[in-house]
């Protein structure tokens, strides 16, 4: 493993009840983050590649994470999203050296597949900022059910000299969906939009 981790966090959150409304089933969401040393902290750097590889450690890590410690199974994940939060230090570009090139194929291979590209942030921040990893459906992003996010927040991280890496996973779409549109029964799932 080439990325060096201060601490692993989990987050599984289940919303039973919404606007006085039984949620059945529940809509579950589980996040799983990172707090890694940046390895080009305080200085330019034209490849990038060192953090191209950690985003693919940290795809299948943190998926096998969140399935391990909410005992979801793969095939009843719907959702996934990725987010990252580089420390004052670093640069934006480092978050998207570890989101965009390399991360996706790990995770599509922890679930078992995922036609859809995987929703994504990035943003700078400090310790006790809030990083908001955006979900979406993994085999069609037009599942407008399936538009949602998970909020993670660490104390103590992002330090300057860190960036915080996260993956979230759903079996279900927002709780209460009502806006119409395509829905998870009616994906096909061939071109990653329908």
């Amino acid at each position: 493993m080439t990325a060096r981790i201060r601490k692993l966090v989990t987050v599984m959150e289940a919303v039973e009840r919404e606007a006085g409304q039984v949620v059945s089933p529940p809509a579950v969401r589980v996040c799983c983050a990172a707090l890694i040393a940046n390895p080009f902290v305080g200085r330019y750097a034209e490849d990038l590649s060192e953090l191209i590889e950690i985003g693919a450690e940290m795809g299948s890590l943190l998926a096998r994470r969140c399935l391990d410690l909410s005992g979801l199974k793969p095939d009843a994940i719907q959702s996934f999203g990725k987010a990252a939060m580089v420390g004052e230090a670093g640069e934006i570009e480092h978050a998207a050296a570890a989101l965009h090139p390399s991360m996706g194929a790990p995770l599509r291979e922890v679930l078992g597949g995922g036609k859809a590209l995987v929703p994504s942030s990035k943003k700078m921040g400090g310790p006790g900022d809030t990083l908001d990893v955006p979900l979406g459906h993994k085999d069609a992003a037009y599942v407008r059910s399936h538009f949602d996010g998970m909020s993670v927040r660490i104390s103590d991280g992002p330090r300057a000299n860190e960036i915080l890496i996260a993956i979230a996973l759903a079996p279900t779409g927002r709780p209460l969906p009502r806006v119409g549109g395509l829905t998870h029964d009616e994906v096909t799932g061939i071109d990653g939009l329908r």
